[in-house]
């Protein structure tokens, strides 16, 4: 039985506004990868991954870069690239953990406290990619398809 991919479900004026929001965050966040606030990221890089700090630093500014023009200017493929968003806010969490375990003071977060406090906001980050694209409503319509639920052949 084949999965057919239903068409990407229309999203509202705030879903799209909220998509171009966080499409501009992250084009900031990655020029500031490259710029300002590179030691800041650097903390960020756990020990274990074996690359150089700074070459993860630069490529992971520019696929934000990247990553959140194409939120801006490509709205025809705001599932896929919600679906992209999500899994690099997944990729980019054992940063968030590492500079918690390890207490690296970075952005502000000087305290083991603070740390902690900014670890539940990468899964809302999740959220955000995948409801402002319109990728969860599509998820859950695929979803729907491959169980053959709003099937009229009944």
């Amino acid at each position: 039985m084949a999965i057919t991919s239903p068409e990407p479900p229309p999203t509202s004026r705030l879903q799209d506004a909220a998509r171009l929001v966080l499409g501009l965050g992250l084009a900031f966040a990655g020029t500031s990868h490259l710029a300002w606030a590179r030691t800041d990221f650097r903390a960020q890089v756990p020990g274990w991954v074996p690359l150089d700090v700074d070459l993860v630093v630069i490529l992971s500014g520019i696929v934000e870069i990247a990553l959140g023009l194409a939120l801006v200017l490509l709205a025809g493929r705001r599932v896929l690239l919600g679906l992209v968003a999500a899994a690099f806010f997944v990729a980019v969490f054992p940063g968030n953990v590492s500079q918690y375990v390890d207490g690296e003071a970075a952005f502000g977060l000087d305290s083991d406290l603070a740390r902690l406090l900014r670890l539940p906001f990468q899964p809302v980050l999740v959220a955000w990619a995948l409801w402002s694209t319109g990728a969860w409503a599509w998820w859950q319509a695929r979803r729907r398809s491959a169980n053959g639920e709003g099937d009229d052949h009944g």
